[in-house]
């Protein structure tokens, strides 16, 4: 009665446009009222879940995100980026697309690119009279390249809840963050062969040089996080603080464009957004702790065990099951909930759990591509005045070439562990 009471209620509050956290929590705290449990049961298994010395990194991420957008280093990126691959026909479309691979290295939230890069992409894109459709598609199709190549805030919350090393998530994104850049451009090469796009420059070897100038202490951000967590320096959280550092570094220090002021407002931003997450992961906890109890997890596994035991079959099945449940839930709170259901089942048929976490991060980057929920296209709604429903609409052909880099990631898993196993597992 409890469980079903539970899900209705959820569902109820979701559907009528409560907040997901306050959802959960409302609709978890119910189920122990019903089940004559003590109330205490939720604040002590909401505290559980934010007591992680991983998930410190989640603020100084975000941080780092902030100050990078704030002391204007997005605009060097881009202009490098620019300088790079600009001279292709379509070539906004491309420097679109380099440009969150390379911010991607930074932030690692598709979120903060849409809001940091989309504004400048966007706009640089409507003066050359780009069509607003390309511009917004491509725009959110790049943006969730942010989370999959490291540093990953979901990814972190995948490592914390699945206790899988962070850093071995961290290298095996970057093989499949490269490859849905590629697809992407392919993409973007078909629109601007069909619609006569222009190359935006010629290339300049003198451009390229003094914009790498510019450019080249932001490009060392990637080189410090990867390369620090890949030579055991400091771990995934220390990391971020690292990246702050650095970033502070260079807003401050170098190109003296923050100012306290600046500093002060960042630090707000920050605060208020790790206490949404935060709040989401403790309301998410509780949840995933019912349906623990409740052996949920067994009863599913058993129920997609029955349909197939081929590994095949599975992936399959998964795949769709979190494609399905991210197109209506916020991110942090689908992994929080799936991964404890996932996990036995990826078990059993012999997935790892490093490629699960790709798959999983993978199919919920393209839940915000979708309604109902779609973050990135709320944002990219206000940063481009273009209604959500044609920012939906111009995002939907882009989501072809992503779904095909998840269908080659999840059936080929070398895609994701070959470089997890070559640096953390000889």
């Amino acid at each position: 009665m409890g469980l079903i009471v539970l899900f209705i209620l959820l569902v109820i509050l979701l559907v009528i446009g409560v907040p997901v956290a306050v959802s959960l929590a409302l609709a978890s705290l119910a189920y122990i009222l019903i089940d004559g449990l003590p109330s205490v049961v939720l604040i002590h298994n909401m505290i559980n879940g934010i007591d992680s010395f991983p998930l410190l990194a989640i603020p100084f991420f975000i941080l780092a995100g902030h100050l990078m957008n704030t002391g204007g280093i997005t605009n060097k990126i881009f202009a490098f980026a620019r300088a790079c691959v600009g001279w292709m026909h379509g070539g906004l479309g491309h420097v679109n697309v380099g440009a969150s691979v390379i911010f991607a290295g930074m932030s690692g939230a598709a979120v903060a690119d849409a809001g940091g890069l989309g504004n400048i992409e966007i706009k640089a894109m409507k003066d050359a009279k780009y069509d607003t459709d390309f511009s917004v598609g491509i725009t959110a199709a790049s943006s969730i390249i942010g989370p999959i190549i490291p540093p990953s805030l979901p990814l972190v919350i995948y490592g914390v809840t699945a206790s899988v090393s962070i850093g071995e998530l961290f290298v095996a994104g970057i093989i499949p963050g490269l490859l849905m850049a590629v697809s992407l451009m392919i993409m973007v090469a078909y629109y601007a062969r069909k619609r006569n796009y222009p190359r935006d420059k010629s290339f300049e070897w003198i451009r390229l040089r003094e914009t790498f100038k510019k450019a080249f202490l932001p490009l060392l951000t990637p080189a410090i996080i990867i390369g620090g967590i890949a030579t055991g320096a400091f771990t995934p959280t220390e990391s971020a603080v690292a990246a702050v550092m650095y970033s502070l570094f260079l807003g401050m220090v170098v190109y003296k464009t923050l100012t306290f002021k600046h500093l002060i407002k960042v630090s707000m931003e920050t605060i208020e957004t790790t206490a949404a997450i935060l709040l989401i992961i403790a309301s998410a906890a509780i949840f995933a702790w019912i349906l623990t109890a409740n052996q949920v997890a067994n009863h599913l596994g058993d129920f997609l065990l029955s349909l197939s035991t081929d590994k095949t079959v599975l992936l399959l099945i998964i795949m769709l099951l979190v494609l399905l449940i991210g197109m209506f839930m916020e991110t942090i709170a689908a992994i929080t909930i799936l991964v404890p259901l996932l996990m036995p089942i990826a078990a059993t048929v012999g997935i790892d759990p490093v490629h699960l976490g790709i798959i999983v991060i993978l199919n919920l980057m393209i839940g915000l591509l979708t309604p109902p929920v779609g973050m990135v296209l709320y944002v990219l709604s206000e940063v481009s005045n273009v209604k959500f429903e044609q920012c939906v609409k111009a995002t939907m052909p882009f989501l072809i070439p992503l779904t095909i880099v998840l269908l080659l990631v999840t059936f080929f898993p070398q895609l994701a562990l070959w470089l997890p196993e070559m640096l953390y597992r000889q």
